[in-house]
């Protein structure tokens, strides 16, 4: 069993944005409430989407 817990992106900028996209860690607010109970493929997943949404936004 694996013991590394992914750490959450949370930058502590929290401000959600008209899509409910936070614009500190580019999550949903939706991602932000699931994080707790996900595991790390979830995580990682969750990641990935903040990632592309932050690329899209051009930061």
């Amino acid at each position: 069993m694996n013991s590394f817990e992914i750490k959450s992106p949370c930058v502590r900028n929290c401000c959600l944005n008209e899509q409910d996209i936070c614009l500190g860690c580019h999550r949903s607010l939706d991602e932000i409430i699931a994080w707790h109970d996900s595991d790390n493929k979830e995580k990682e997943k969750i990641l990935k989407q903040a990632k592309q949404r932050r690329y899209k936004l051009g930061k």
